[in-house]
């Protein structure tokens, strides 16, 4: 990475192919603000957002996020589902964008 008066800049050509997320630390980051846990992970879908564009933006060719692993099973029942409906609600809103 160069620097410049404009601010940082990626060197494209130094690049990987592949990067991989673990999301982690959403339920923590609404609680720091007083926020119940789903904001945080409504918080983290926009994050997620952004990280895919960028992503995208400089050529990242494949990113792999780890959003849910096998011990969020044993969440509390109305906190998967809100987590699933989160998902789902991202994944119809933005399909289209995704494939293009």
């Amino acid at each position: 990475m160069t620097t410049d008066d404009t601010g940082p800049k990626t060197d494209k050509n130094r690049l990987p192919e592949h990067i991989a997320i673990i999301m982690d630390g959403n339920g923590r980051w609404a609680k720091s603000r007083r926020l119940p846990r789903i904001a945080g992970h409504r918080a983290g879908v926009k994050t997620v957002d952004k990280i895919v564009a960028y992503c995208r933006e400089i050529g990242i060719k494949n990113l792999t996020l780890y959003s849910f692993s096998s011990e969020n099973w044993s969440r509390p029942e109305d906190e998967v589902g809100a987590l699933m409906k989160i998902l789902k609600e991202f994944v119809v809103k933005e399909l289209k964008r995704m494939l293009k």
